[in-house]
Order: C-alpha cells, then sequence, then structure tokens
C-alpha cells in the first residue's frame, strides 16, 4: 500500500526508512516534493527497530539539541492527532532519581538551567517519589518529574509517517518506497552535484539526497564523496514478560544523564525502566563502542538487570523473555548532522542523533524539508552543518568499526 511508482522523476532521494528518514519523507511530501524513500532492509530495520521509542527532554542539557527536543515534543504531540494510536504514543513523563543528596544537588542544578529553556521540571522528595511511582525502592535522596517526557512504538511510527506521507497526495508531494535495495554508489554531476543514486536494479535519478541511513550515515557520506564520523555505539534492551502497570513512566537514575554526554569507547550502563501499553517493561540502558558487533553480551544483561531491580525490587521476581541490541548513530560533538552539505550540491545530512533519533526525528523532518524548499527553517540550523567536523585530526570516519558494504 506504501508503495508509488509515478512515472516523473523524484525531487528528492531519501537513503533509510527509520522513522528519521520517514520524518524527511513526511514533511517533504507536505512541502510539495516528490520523494522516493530507498532502504536495503525493510522500514524501521536499523536503529529504529532496536529503540524503545524514547520521546526525551529531561536528558538533555540546554542548548540545539533540547531546541530541537522541544520542537519535536510539540511535533510528535500533532502528529499523534493524525496517526493511528497502533503507534502507541504515551505523554506519560518521566522520573529522573538520585541515590544521594549530592547526586540530587547535581540534579537540582541541571534541571534549573533546563527550566530556564522552557522544559518543566519539577522537584519531588525522596518521601513522594512514591506517589508518582509506588514500587520505587525505598530510600532514594529525590528527583524530578519531567511531564514532556512522551514514548512511541518506533517501528510503527516509522510506518504510519510513511504511510501518512504516501496517502497524502492531494496537490501535494508524492513517495515512492523501495525497500530491500540497497545504494552502491551516488551518482553525480560534472560539476559535482548530485543526480542520483546506483542500486543493484537500476539507477534513481533526482537532484536531491537526504543521507538519512543512521549508523551507516557516514558509508552513504563517503560514497558522496565527502567525511562524516558517524560511529556506532551498540546497547542492549531488556525485555520483560508482560505485566500490570508496575512502572508508570519512563524512571532513570541520575548518572544516565552523564553516560549519554559521554564521549567514552567503554561499556557504560545506568538503569533506565519503562513500562508500556503492552505489558512488558523495556529495560536498559548501555552503551559501548565495539563497531557493529552484535554478540550477546552477558555481563551486561547482568549490569542491566541488577540495576533496574535497585530501582524497583518488584522486578527480582519477573522473568526477562527477550533482549535486543542496536547501535546507535554517534557524532563526536553528541549533535546530529541536519541539513544541506556545502561540500556536494544537492547532498543532505540527517542522521548522527545517537539515542535521541525517534524522539527528534519530526524537528529533523520538518527542519529538512524547510531547507529543501529554501523556507524559513523553525530552529537555527547551524549548530547541525554537517561540515563542522573538517577541522577534526581525522574526520574520515573510515576505521575498523564499519563492516565493508
Amino acid at each position: 500500500m506504501l508503495t508509488r511508482t509515478p512515472s516523473e522523476r523524484p525531487d528528492l532521494i531519501v537513503v533509510g526508512a527509520g522513522v528519521v528518514g520517514a520524518a524527511c519523507a513526511y514533511y517533504a511530501t507536505r512541502s510539495g516534493l516528490h520523494v522516493t524513500v530507498i532502504d536495503r532492509g525493510p522500514v524501521a530495520g536499523g536503529t529504529t527497530g532496536a529503540g524503545e521509542g524514547n520521546l526525551l527532554v529531561s536528558d538533555k542539557e540546554p542548548g540545539s539539541e533540547l531546541e530541537l527536543a522541544l520542537l519535536s515534543a510539540q511535533l510528535w504531540r500533532d502528529l499523534a492527532k493524525e496517526l493511528p494510536p497502533a503507534i502507541e504514543y504515551e505523554t506519560k513523563g518521566g522520573v529522573v532519581v538520585a541515590s544521594t543528596e549530592a547526586d540530587l544537588t547535581a540534579l537540582r542544578g541541571f534541571a534549573a538551567g533546563q527550566q530556564d529553556a522552557g522544559v518543566e521540571a519539577y522537584e519531588v522528595s525522596g518521601d513522594h517519589l512514591a506517589d508518582l511511582e509506588p514500587h520505587l525502592a525505598p530510600g532514594l535522596a529525590g528527583g524530578f518529574h519531567y511531564p514532556q517526557d512522551a514514548q512511541v512504538q518506533p517501528a510503527l511510527a516509522a510506518a504510519h509517517l510513511l504511510r501518512a506521507a504516501a496517502d497524502h497526495e492531494q496537490g501535494r508531494g508524492r513517495l515512492t518506497l523501495r525497500l530491500g535495495e540497497e545504494v552502491t554508489d551516488v551518482l553525480k554531476g560534472p560539476h559535482g552535484e548530485i543526480r542520483g543514486v546506483r542500486t543493484p536494479t537500476g539507477d534513481i535519478l533526482a537532484p536531491r539526497l537526504v543521507n538519512a541511513a543512521g549508523t551507516w550515515g557516514g558509508r552513504i557520506a563517503r560514497l558522496a564523496g565527502v567525511d562524516l564520523p558517524v560511529l556506532p555505539r551498540r546497547g542492549f534492551v531488556l525485555v520483560t514478560e508482560p505485566l500490570p502497570r508496575v512502572v508508570r513512566r519512563k524512571v532513570y537514575s541520575a548518572d544516565y544523564v552523564a553516560d549519554v554526554a559521554s564521549g567514552s569507547a567503554a561499556l557504560q550502563t545506568s538503569a533506565v525502566v519503562e513500562g508500556t501499553p503492552a505489558g512488558p517493561v523495556l529495560i536498559g540502558a548501555s552503551r559501548e563502542r565495539v563497531g557493529f558487533d552484535r554478540t550477546l553480551s552477558v555481563e551486561v544483561l547482568r549490569r542491566l538487570a541488577a540495576q533496574a531491580t535497585r530501582l524497583f525490587p518488584v522486578l527480582s521476581g519477573v522473568r526477562a523473555i527477550r533482549t535486543y541490541a542496536g547501535f546507535r548513530p554517534y557524532l563526536p560533538d553528541h549533535l546530529p548532522a541536519i541539513g544541506p552539505d556545502p561540500r556536494v550540491p544537492g547532498l543532505f545530512h540527517a542522521c548522527g542523533h545517537e539515542g535521541a533519533g525517534i524522539g527528534l526525528a519530526p524537528a529533523t523532518g520538518l527542519l529538512v524539508a524547510t531547507q529543501l524548499t529554501d523556507s524559513a527553517p523553525p530552529l537555527d540550523p547551524k549548530p547541525f552543518t554537517p561540515d563542522r567536523f573538517t577541522d577534526l585530526p581525522d574526520s574520515t570516519g573510515r576505521t575498523a568499526e564499519e563492516p565493508t558494504p
């Protein structure tokens, strides 16, 4: 139902059918553009399908990423009115907890900066945390409640964004979806401008290309002749058996914020626990740079389980029924690359969101759409400029961490 095969050439090609690519296609078609989305796998077959669906403002310090997150939070609210309930959009809020008074003091300072930037954050004393989460462990120093945090089912969100783009053709753009086709080369014209892409089934011609390939965004950039130092950070998630709603919100310990901001390649784990409408509890989060190695790490799973049960002792008697791994697309300054690449006319990037891609997808898609159509951007695009890494000692991104295509 999603696939369209119009006779005319598309205005642009989006490489990647994850949630970021889907959002780019959604807003581009609404801007009147004919879009072809291509992916070597299925919809949400990469990082999106391995995500928890977090739509967070609570873990972001004041700055450009938080601005992107606040805009996305509003856009997700708007999208939830258009997309079907199947995307499981929940404005359930988040709770960040501190084990010690020192941690709470640090969290208080972090929240104060966020509040100045427009985030709703409310301090909760240790003896009132149970009002929000009755099954939390006793003895915590306190925490902060973030009512703007939300959640979606990421794979379904990506699929329904594409479906909405395909179904919305009344005088506007059009969508063609090509799955199971790998981009093997980027075609360029006599002046180095984008001309299209090559696949095993033939060439697709278009004057503009959006690189929304997530963790593999560095590879697509290199095919286009530029360097974008995207690297994978592996993470595991534990999934429990279905339960009553013992965890009402997204709950995580204060050290998770530091892990998100860290550039370390070493293993980091911090308790992140949340319930889902379907019943299972999702338990994360881990981060480590081990390339594209999907080997199951028993040590990581043990750490996650131990940290989760310290936060929620009720989970100690619950079965974990499965686990999955994914790769977050990491860039050195922890900001995504969004917008036109001045090194190649017609090349745009929308990748490198690390673990925040699902939450930041709508604002990313809207920003790209405005740049494609020379419209006023919804926020300052300069911090996300794709060529900002050219002064790094080694900005190639060509490391042993990325497999040969």
